[in-house]
Formats: structure tokens, C-alpha cells, sequence
């Protein structure tokens, strides 16, 4: 072999290598915080963590923090509380551990002021109804356009997915604790708002358990996890 061909062979397998590691980070970030969420719930299972929500009423000194980590999870107390970050507006769900902040009236047609709000909590849907309302309740979370965004958004709904029904789900708002349960879940297309626009048009939840109009509560996530399309939506009653 010539120099010539070692030069063109060390360049040929540099960027080879390059094209690997890249598509290897690519994977990773793409599916890295989907994979972080899957493996602490698997542990939840597997130790029997269970999670309750904090009775606000006891001494703060007996309340855990509200941000409950990995090392927490893998061996801390296998009944653990959680705890409200903004009574304000946060949502908690006690099977997969979520707690997060909930940030009101985010427009949910326009990236530009709704991916800031999704880095650092759960967006509610502008026009649509708060808790304690008849109406649909529209609460999105993790939405990105691009693959190496995706560590950068909050990832509390990636686990919506193993939501059944009678879980339960707890929002705070305005300070007042209003318990749900969950009905069903489904994945529909991103184009589908109707959940949305029928809240913005003034039009009552629909499919309720009761067949009747009512509070009808949406969690909504992207499907799969790390990517942009279809969207998971699970849909809660109260309780």
C-alpha cells in the first residue's frame, strides 16, 4: 500500500468513525431521558416504591423535598412523599413519581413561547379550562422539532405511558387539591386539537365515564418517546 492509499484509507476510516459516534449520540440524546425515566420506573416496580402525596398540613419538617432522585428511588425508603413544588399550579402523579410545575395559558400553537415554558415544567393550553371547572383541561409536556433538543426539555410525562385506568393524578391550583383518576388513554395524530379548540370554542368535556358533560382533565406527551409523530393523550376524571 502506497502512502497515498494509507492517507486515503485513515481519512476514509476517520470519518467513518465520525459518522458512528455521531449517529451513537444521536440515539442517545434522542432516547437517552426517555431511557433514564424507563430504567427508575423499572426499579420503582421492582423495590415497590410507592408515592403519596403530601398532606399539606403537616409540619413542613416531615415532608420530603419535592424533587425525589435516582439514588432516592434505588435505595432510599420504599414510601416516599411527594410534595407539591407551587401549590399555585403543579401536577403529581403518584405511580410514576411525577411532580412538576404547571405554567397557565401557554399558546400551544406557537413554538417560540411554548418550548422556553416545556424546559422547565408542564404547560397548560391557553382557552382551555382550569380544574374545578366543567371543560377540558389541556396540560402538555416534551415537544421538540429536533433530536438534540430533546435532553433539553422537561421529561415528566415521558412515563404517561404506563398510566392505566384508576391511576391517580393530583393537581394543585390556586392552592386548593383536586384529585383525578384516570379513564383511558389513546394516540391520535398531531393535527388532532380538537380537544383544545372545543375547549377555546366554549363547548363542554366530552367522554366522560357518565356520558354527561363535565371536567374533563388531558395529559398530553409526544409518541414515541423522543420523537415528534403522534401525540399520547390520557384522559382523567375527578375523582
Amino acid at each position: 500500500m502506497t502512502t497515498k492509499d494509507r492517507i486515503r484509507f485513515l481519512i476514509i476510516r476517520s470519518i467513518g468513525n465520525f459518522l458512528v459516534l455521531f449517529a451513537i449520540f444521536g440515539v442517545l440524546a434522542t432516547f437517552g431521558p426517555a431511557l433514564y425515566y424507563e430504567v427508575q420506573y423499572r426499579i420503582i416496580q421492582v423495590r415497590g416504591v410507592r408515592f403519596s402525596v403530601a398532606d399539606l398540613s403537616q409540619k413542613i419538617s416531615k415532608i420530603n423535598k419535592p424533587s425525589i432522585g435516582f439514588t432516592e428511588i434505588l435505595s432510599g425508603s420504599k414510601e416516599q412523599i411527594l410534595t407539591p413544588i407551587d401549590t399555585v399550579f403543579n401536577i403529581l402523579i403518584p405511580k410514576i413519581g411525577a411532580n412538576a410545575r404547571v405554567f397557565p395559558n401557554v399558546d400551544p400553537s406557537n413554538p417560540d413561547i411554548f418550548l422556553p415554558i416545556l424546559q422547565q415544567g408542564v404547560a397548560h393550553a391557553r382557552g382551555t379550562f382550569f380544574p374545578g371547572q366543567a371543560g377540558n383541561i389541556y396540560l402538555f409536556a416534551h415537544s421538540t422539532d429536533n433530536f438534540w433538543d430533546v435532553g433539553r426539555y422537561n421529561a415528566v410525562f415521558y412515563l404517561l405511558k404506563d398510566l392505566k385506568e384508576g391511576d391517580d393524578v393530583v393537581i394543585f391550583y390556586q392552592n386548593v387539591r383536586h384529585n383525578y383518576i384516570v379513564r383511558e388513554s389513546k394516540i391520535v395524530n398531531p393535527s388532532d386539537v380538537s380537544y383544545i379548540t372545543n375547549a377555546q370554542n366554549g363547548k363542554a368535556a366530552s367522554g366522560t365515564a357518565s356520558g354527561e358533560p363535565g371536567e374533563l382533565l388531558i395529559l398530553q406527551t409526544c409518541w414515541p418517546p423522543g420523537t415528534t409523530w403522534q401525540r399520547l393523550l390520557v384522559f382523567a376524571e375527578p375523582k
